[in-house]
Formats: C-alpha cells, structure tokens, sequence
C-alpha cells in the first residue's frame, strides 16, 4: 500500500491542527454555526438524524493493521452518544420498530470509506488527531468537492489486470486533494478507476469512470466515461475517450472538471451533477471538453502530464510487501493439500469456492472476509471486530486489507497454504461465511435508523432477508445475486444497480419499498451498467421479505439449468416477475 511521506504526513497533521482551531472558535462563540458548518464538513464530519457522523477517507480502499487498530480505539473509545442523544434516538426509532441502535462501531461504506454514527462533536478534533497519527483524515469526505478515488479491491494482484490502478489513483488524489479551482463544485465529483478486464470498481456509475486498457500497439492508456451517476436520475457514463495516453489522464479531468464548474447547475440541487450537464448537453458537452483539453495542452502548457519519472516515484510505494518466509510448495501440491483439506471439511471446501480468489502470484491468494451476518447491519464492525481483523491482516496478509465496494473486507497477500488457518480463525471471529456475491452479500446503507436524509430504514428489510435466507444449500441453489437496499433516493445502497434493488420511500409519514428488477454495475456477471426497473407501486415493509421469496421462486420455476438470476430475467422478460411480485402484496383481509 501507498507509504505516506514526511511531507503527507506533516500536511495531515496540520490540517488535524486547523480543525482543533476552527471547533474551538465554534464553541467559544467567535465563529457561528454558518461559518463552522463547511469547515467541518471539509473534514468529514456530518450531523445525521440523532448525532454526528463522521466519515474517514480511505484512498483507494487499503488499509494497514496499524490504522485499522486505531479505527477500533475511535470505536471503542470515542463512537458513543451523550446519554440524552441516544434515549431520544432509541425511543423515535423504537416507535418505528427499530430494536437496537449498535454503539461502539464503525462501517465500510461502498466508496471504500470507514463512517462513525456516534461521535460527539465536542471529540471530534481528538479523533481528528488520532486519526493524524496513521495518516488517515476525512478531508473531502463531504461538500461540492472531488470525493474519495476508489477502484478494484483486488488492485495490484487481480490476474485479469491490464495494469495496477493504485498509482494513478494516488497521482489524482494528490491532484484533487485542496484543489483551489475545484473546492466548490456545483455538487460532490466521485471518481473510480480500474485496471482490470473485469469492472469491479462500477465505474459506468461515477461522475467519472476509468478503465485502463491496451491499444493495438500494446500501449497503456484510458477508457474515459463520464456523467454516471445513480440518486432521482440514474445514468450511466458516457465514454468521451476510447483511449487516452495514460500520461495525459491529469489534464483531461482537468478539462472535464473544469467545462462541469463552469456550466454545472446551481440553481437546482437535483439538476447540478454532471450527469445532468451531460445529458443535457449531449456532444456539445463532449465538444466543450475537448477544446478545454486543447487549451490545457496548447495554451497552458500541459501541466499535469505525469513524467516517467513521476509516475515510477509514486509506483514504487505500492511494492509488494515483505511476506513471512513458508515452505514454498510447489503449486500442485499446495492445491492438492487445499483439496484435500476441502474433502474432510465440506464448509472450508464452500468458503475457498466463494471467498477466495486467485492471485498473480500463483503461491498466493485474494481473500474475502465476510461482514454480512445474521444480527449485524451490512458492513458494520465493532471495536473487538476491527482488532480481529487487524490481528488477521498480521498474521496471514503482510498486514495489509482493502474495504470492498461490497462492504467486505479483502486480504490481498495470503499465503495459499495458510488458507486452511485461516478459515479457522474468521469462523471463529464471525467472518468466514462462504456468501460472497449470494443473496445475503447484500449491499445496505445506514438508512432510516441514522440517515437524516432517509426515507425509511434500511437494516430492518436487511435483516429480515437475511434471516429467511439462512440455508447455504438454499443459497448455493439460488446463485450469484447482487441485493442492494438504499434508504432514500440518493442510492447511497446503490439500489438502481443491483439484480434486486430495494429503495425506501415515504407516504403519508409511513416507510414504503420500490423494489427494481435487473440492474446491473458493470461486472462480468451482471453485463454492461444499467438501471434496474420498478416492478410496480411501492410495498410496505411487512411485505418486501415476501415480494423477494416470490420474485425467487419465478427465477427458480424458470431458469434453465445452470442460468444465473439475472440471465433468466433477462431472457424471460420482466413480467412474469412483476407478477411474481404484485401477488406477494398482502390483501385487505391480511391487514385487517
């Protein structure tokens, strides 16, 4: 993972500093709620529904041990509400149906972030500080800013890799991180890239996507897309460039960012993302850009072409880390030891099918840890589960893990004769079950129960799925299956791109589900990015458990043998779904 320099971690910690300064000023009085709340916001920190939230920026998804114990010491010490906050939370959300307000934890985001619910606004520079001490920080976590680069989990060993995307992503981090002409967008820019043949990251539904591609002549170079984008308008990006070099990436966003400031709307909070302008604009937009590009390169100079040399400075923080010395195997006896292993433990022969992933180095394997388990929010970890987790990284990953855009957490360097150990201990820690990609390997944001934007909760819908699909024979029969779950329009569950999506609306002050067939985020499984459709009028929450067991029970009545959900739905058609699914609605009598 990236090694941070004296000059990254001087730039941290003074801006750790300038925040104690700028919340000081705010409780003496000398700075109003109007002037403290951007400031704040530039470095992370929220106020939800009940308390503060606080989002940590996470480059590229990877985290080391060291900065994973500190996330837990934020948890354990730091994530807990004032007494009064949390009764009041506890007994509106009680109202509601809400049993448990979990404290004391932290959770993987989909842009690869680590958020807090709890914090109280009076800790908040203690966090920040902390946070300083392993070159973390939340800065452009929040506001019209460029957000969190975020790409492949398995970036860097993937063997379907083009080319490792971390560097690049590091050069734009450091580009966009106080850019002075991009700090105040018409609205938040995120950006994704890849480097694999597979999308992993979702690119097609970012405000800029890119994939790093070959052209005929074996050059390296970028895919461009732009304007995706999901919330009350899902689109997917548009590709401006087939193929860019890949030294001239830092001065096309420079042209794409700057012709979206200059047209983006802000008049109208809903019409200011750049999917908008694109839309709207069409190849005029595309035009635009490609004259600023000109300009860039023509008039001022191209400043930000990356330099061989440059470019070798940054990659050579993203170096293989020391692995602990093992026997070294040849691979076919490693594998035949795996197999051997799988025969005795028919779960472990489950779990190496579902969580593990080959690796470049072919003595080495990709591991996923699952945090989708009955009695926890998707993507939550308590202070003691993120110590695991650190303490796991030591021993079987160099000490190193990516957050996925899945809301798992990878092991990038396990030994493949060590994945046997390994099963042990995440069994034993809650990590280890072999649902990667399944149906309960949902995808869920906070909802209702902490979001004030939201709508209606999401972990409820969450849990209650999880429940009734507890069968890991059920599981395996029904097949890969993205779920994703948002509690507003604002598709923080990315609910449009899911095989199911499920997006709370409000009627009448009472919590209501949009259930959508057929989406998709651009991986191999699902095909090329797309928006799911909506099967009919919003269902309440007491039916949507039922609403998904019918829309399965079609996909297993009509599949043929060996088809995935989605393909059955999209040779079937949606209809015999949306039956499915309308006939799940309870009747009159049944509410009565």
């Amino acid at each position: 993972m990236y090694q941070y320099t004296d000059f990254d971690r001087q730039f941290v910690r003074q801006r750790a500093a300038q925040y104690r300064d700028q919340l000081e000023r705010w409780q003496a009085g000398s700075l109003s709620e109007d002037e403290f709340r951007p400031l704040r916001l530039q470095n992370g920190w929220y106020v939800q529904r009940y308390a503060p939230m606080l989002r940590v920026a996470v480059p590229y998804g990877e985290l080391s041990s060291r900065q994973v114990r500190v996330l837990a010491r934020i948890a354990r010490e730091y994530d807990e509400p004032e007494a009064e906050v949390y009764r009041h939370a506890l007994e509106t959300q009680g109202a509601l149906g809400t049993t448990s307000l979990p404290t004391h934890y932290a959770h993987f985001t989909t842009r690869q972030n680590v958020q807090y619910n709890w914090i109280p606004l009076a800790k908040s520079a203690e966090v920040m500080e902390l946070l300083a001490t392993v070159d973390m920080h939340g800065i452009q976590t929040s506001g019209n800013c460029i957000r969190n680069i975020t790409t492949d989990e398995r970036a860097g060993v993937a063997v379907d890799e083009v080319a490792d995307p971390r560097p690049y992503a590091e050069i734009m981090r450091q580009w966009s991180t106080l850019h002075p002409e991009f700090a105040f967008l018409p609205r938040k820019f995120k950006i994704a890239i890849t480097g694999a043949a597979e999308d992993r990251a979702a690119t097609g539904w970012h405000d800029v996507g890119l994939k790093l591609v070959k052209n005929e002549a074996g050059e390296i170079g970028f895919q461009v897309r732009v304007g995706g984008g999901m919330g009350r308008t899902p689109i997917v990006g548009t590709v401006l460039r087939e193929f860019l070099p890949w030294n001239q990436i830092m001065n096309y966003l420079e042209a794409v960012i700057r012709v979206y400031n200059r047209y983006g709307r802000r008049d109208n909070l809903y019409k200011a993302r750049i999917k908008i302008l694109v839309k709207s604009e069409g190849q005029a937009y595309i035009d635009d850009v490609e004259a600023e590009y000109r300009d860039v390169i023509e008039r001022d100079g191209a400043p930000h072409t990356i330099s061989q040399a440059e470019f070798d400075r940054v990659a050579a923080s993203f170096v293989p880390p020391a692995l602990a010395s093992r026997t070294g195997l040849p691979a076919e006896q490693a594998d035949a030891a795996l197999r051997q292993a799988a025969d005795r433990e028919p779960m472990f022969a489950r779990w190496l099918q579902r969580n593990v992933a080959a690796h470049q180095n072919p003595q080495l394997r990709a591991v996923t840890l699952s945090f989708k388990r009955r009695g926890q929010a998707p993507g939550d970890a308590s202070a003691d589960q993120l110590d695991t987790v650190a303490e796991l990284a030591d021993r079987f990953s160099a000490g190193e893990l990516r957050v996925t855009h899945d809301q798992n957490v990878l092991l990038p360097w396990v030994h493949a004769e060590d994945l046997f150990e390994l099963w042990q201990a995440a069994r034993a820690a809650g990590f280890a079950s072999a649902n990667v990609h399944l149906l309960t390997d949902m995808i869920a944001c906070p909802g209702g129960d902490f979001c004030a934007l939201a709508n209606a909760r999401s972990i409820p819908i969450a849990e209650a799925i999880t429940e009734r699909y507890q069968d890991l024979d059920e599981l395996d029969d029904l097949g890969e299956i993205d779920l994703h779950i948002s509690g507003c329009i604002n598709s923080c569950g990315h609910h449009h791109s899911g095989h199911i999506g499920i997006l709370g609306v409000d009627k009448d002050g009472k919590e209501w589900y949009q259930v959508t067939l057929a989406g998709s985020d651009g991986s191999d499984l699902s095909g090329p990015a797309q928006a799911g459709k909506v099967v009919g009028p919003s269902f309440s929450a007491a039916e949507v458990p039922g609403v998904i067991e019918a829309v399965l029970g079609t996909y297993r009545d009509t599949r043929n043998a060996g088809e995935t959900f989605i393909d059955t739905l999209r040779r079937v058609g949606h209809e015999p779904f949306k039956a499915a699914a309308n006939g799940a609605r309870f009747k009159v009598e049944e509410v009565a």
